[in-house]
């Protein structure tokens, strides 16, 4: 897209919202003349009109680059959580800019792995990835070059949260209309669509939330006729969900609950079927698409899911991605919640006793201690300075110890003393930290530093964009609209994981000892006229795939032929005495830390070799 003189050009990987609504603002105070009905065009509009700060006036998720020639400037710009993926590097003194690492490959780069990212967490906590030299643009931010001045990186915009002395003046009933109104308009514009909407659907309540409010829509759309922001009728009233059935033994299907919700709301339910076999078939593509690492498998299955969306004719899903992060549903959260009293209310409001506060958070350190322990960590080794700059928070400690992997090779001790903690600590700028240590509330902290690691480099990533457009499927999410959440963080910490007391517990059939947590509280009372009561009642349930299999089948033989001491060699970072044990310990002992090292082992070689990747050495 470009200017009409010629000097202004724009390439736009991604969806930006509220167009019409936009376009007419910038109308009235300019004289730009719209060539088209692209949304990429209200870019164009905006800069000349803004400057840099056109920015601020984008809704929805997009990687931008923006080229002026008058002016010698270049930017390239993520939306503000990273949904969009979009990579730097300079290769041969030019600037490689990408949504894809593998777009590099034909203009002559070549990979070499970070070893020193892989071991201390950059890949997944700030812009490094796997391979050395290549950078992300980081959520919030753009790159900037002007002339020959070099490269700046430039915040934009980024999550805030209210004083947690600041008292809360808003009723609940208020709060809880402000977000159903909030993400009904997020539903809403994201409807807006040429071809028929889908539904990644679940067995939880985040996409069910979507999938009823589309419901909703769907209904209102029939009686009132279509409106500004509405997509065509014919496309909403094509809707249909999509979902994953794992096999019934495994204890991790859930399509049972998505066949119900979607019979509930008459829609027509789609199901792809992942049993062991269909996960190692799909794998090593899976990586490929992803370029990444994780240990788990569920990101196999949702890249097999777009491929079954797309062959059903869909192009435009809406996934539940981002309610967690943003309403405290994992359960990790408990301990940062009762780590301070929620100040939000005046005394005689206050939602929980603190003698029960105070309680809870002992026996919720001890959980979270055990919890740690699956992980090979129970975060007592840290000195007093890591233990600062973790920011009143326990979340640093739940980051680093899921990635925790101790089988690198003996030269990488050369790389010095190589914490992961200290890296996504390191990831919070002095002025956040300073809000997290004196004006955040626990819980916010929390939520911050995992909406700036963990979302945007695994749930957005292996999970989100690129296991969707492996496909060509455009997926787009409503509970990361900026504007629903900014409203959202300013709820106090208590509207999002509500204590429930022993008696009141007890009157709800669960536990009377100490009271139960019920996370994501406000979005359910938000979401309750859209969702079946089965599921505004029913407990975090987190998307994994089955982590227990048997020898001899095609998981195991899978990773018997990629995990080999010759492919393992050639990564040049691992020790394969130290990794050779670990496919009897993974499929015959069943250890589940040893199945996740297996996992990423795999995924490592698999990415070794379609890359073409030469071993890592330590000069």
């Amino acid at each position: 897209m470009h200017n009409t003189d010629d000097t202004v050009h724009v390439v736009v990987n991604g969806e930006l919202y509220d167009y019409d609504g936009i376009r007419e603002s910038i109308s009235k105070k300019t004289s730009y003349q719209f060539r088209s009905h692209s949304d990429s065009e209200l870019i164009v509009a905006l800069y000349q009109y803004y400057g840099l700060s056109f920015i601020s006036h984008l809704r929805g998720e997009f990687s931008i680059c923006l080229y002026d020639s008058a002016r010698q400037l270049f930017i390239a710009v993520r939306d503000r959580y990273g949904i969009k993926p979009l990579f730097w590097t300079i290769h041969n003194g030019r600037l490689l800019i990408a949504a894809e690492v593998k777009a590099f490959l034909p203009l002559g780069w070549r990979p070499e792995w970070d070893v020193r990212s892989l071991i201390e967490g950059g890949w997944s906590n700030d812009q490094r990835t796997l391979w050395k030299g290549v950078q992300k643009v980081n959520p919030g931010e753009y790159l900037i070059c002007r002339g020959l001045e070099g490269l700046e990186n430039v915040k934009y915009w980024d999550i805030e949260y209210p004083d947690k002395y600041s008292v809360e003046t808003r009723s609940e009933d208020e709060m809880v209309k402000g977000v159903r109104s909030r993400l009904l308009e997020a539903v809403r514009l994201r409807l807006r669509a040429d071809v028929p909407v889908g539904i990644y659907l679940s067995g939880g309540i985040d996409s069910t939330v979507i999938a009823g409010m589309l419901a909703h829509l769907l209904r209102e759309v029939k009686q009132n006729g279509e409106n500004e922001h509405d997509c065509n009728t014919e496309s909403l009233a094509r809707m249909s969900c999509f979902t994953i059935a794992f096999d019934e033994d495994s204890g991790f299907d859930e399509s049972s609950i998505a066949k119900e919700t979607a019979a509930s709301l008459n829609v027509p339910l789609h199901t792809k079927h992942m049993s062991e076999a269909e996960l190692a078939r799909y794998f090593s593509d899976a990586v490929y698409h992803t370029e990444h690492h994780w240990g788990e498998l569920n990101f196999v299955a949702k890249f097999a899911l777009s491929e079954l969306t797309r062959e059903k004719g869909y192009k435009v899903v809406l996934t539940g991605e981002g309610a967690d992060e943003a309403f405290g549903g994992y359960r990790f959260y408990v301990n940062d919640y009762t780590r301070e009293p929620d100040h939000s209310w005046l005394p005689s409001l206050q939602v929980m006793p603190e003698s029960d506060r105070q309680s809870i958070h002992r026996q919720q350190e001890e959980n979270y201690r055990k919890f740690l322990e699956l992980f090979g960590s129970d975060n007592t080794n840290r000195d007093e300075g890591i233990a600062f700059r973790q920011t009143n928070s326990s979340i640093v400690s739940s980051m680093s110890s899921i990635f925790s992997f101790d089988l690198w090779a003996p030269w990488t001790k050369v790389l010095g003393k190589l914490d992961p903690r200290e890296t996504i600590a390191n990831n919070v700028d002095g002025r956040v930290r300073d809000k997290m240590t004196s004006s955040w509330h626990p819980l916010h902290s929390a939520l911050y530093m995992w909406a700036k690691g963990h979302l945007p480099n695994i749930v957005l990533s292996c999970l989100g964009d690129r296991a969707e457009m492996g496909h060509s499927v455009e997926a787009r999410t409503p509970f990361l609209d900026h504007k629903f959440t900014e409203y959202v963080n300013a709820v106090p910490p208590s509207m999002k994981i509500k204590y429930i007391s022993p008696t009141q517990a007890e009157k709800q059939g669960g536990d009377t000892t100490e009271g139960e947590f019920q996370e994501k509280y406000i979005l359910r009372e938000a979401a309750r006229p859209f969702i079946p009561d089965r599921l505004y009642r029913r407990k975090k349930q987190q998307f994994a795939a089955p982590r227990t299999y048997a020898p001899g089948g095609p998981l195991h033989q899978l990773f018997s032929e990629l995990v080999t001491e010759e492919n393992v060699a050639r990564l040049g970072f691992v020790d394969w005495d130290s990794a050779k044990d670990l496919l009897q310990s993974a499929f015959e002992k069943h250890e589940q830390m040893a199945f996740r090292r297996i996992v990423m082992l795999a995924e490592w070689v698999v990415l070794s070799q379609r890359f073409d990747v030469p071993p890592a050495t330590a000069e």
